[in-house]
């Protein structure tokens, strides 16, 4: 996205969670993980690209031994709609036999994380648990539900804090949401 565009779309998004609010909610979660992983040297998985922004600021925040390791998903690929799942990148580290946590930015439909899980399960991890930054207030029924969730969104399209808009602002430290027309 060309700089001026971007600029543009950002000042006239809508704040949906400011800088204080998210990091309040990681810090929270951060707990909740410690409290249930604490004694389990999980396997954290951090889903890319979105979920980078949380799992770097989360990983410091555990302070209990794991490890640590990444894959890439999706549904979409060149697509608009999505379709069979594809593996870009599936995750070195074998997770037979561990427990998993998978970190993401958001929980939209749910169909990429329910897959996810599920190849994870049949690659013989004991326990595979899924923490997402954001829950997409969709209201569809999704297939999977997330152990560990920092805040919810409207179902609208929301960046920032790992959330792209056309390749843009993941970096943002808050959560926006383009105007609705």
């Amino acid at each position: 996205m060309e700089l001026k565009k971007a600029r543009a779309l950002l000042a006239n998004a809508d704040l949906i969670h400011s800088e204080e609010t998210v990091q309040a909610a990681l810090e929270q979660v951060a707990g909740l993980i410690r409290e249930r992983l604490a004694e389990t040297n999980p396997l954290v998985l951090c889903v890319m690209t979105g979920g980078v922004i949380f799992c770097g600021q989360l990983l410091p925040k555990l302070a209990f031994p794991l490890d640590f390791d990444y894959l890439h998903a999706t549904r979409y690929g060149p697509e608009t709609q999505g379709g069979k799942i594809s593996w870009r990148m599936a995750p070195w580290t074998s997770v037979k036999g561990r427990t998993v946590l998978v970190v993401d930015d958001i929980l939209d439909e749910g169909v990429t994380l329910a897959a996810v899980k599920e190849s994870l399960v049949r690659l013989g991890a004991a326990e595979v648990l899924l923490a997402v930054f954001t829950d997409k207030l969709n209201g569809k029924a999704k297939p999977i539900a997330a152990d560990f969730v920092g805040l919810p969104v409207p179902d609208r399209f929301v960046f920032g804090f790992g959330m792209d808009v056309d390749g843009a602002w993941r970096n943002l430290p808050a959560i926006y949401a383009m105007k609705e027309d």
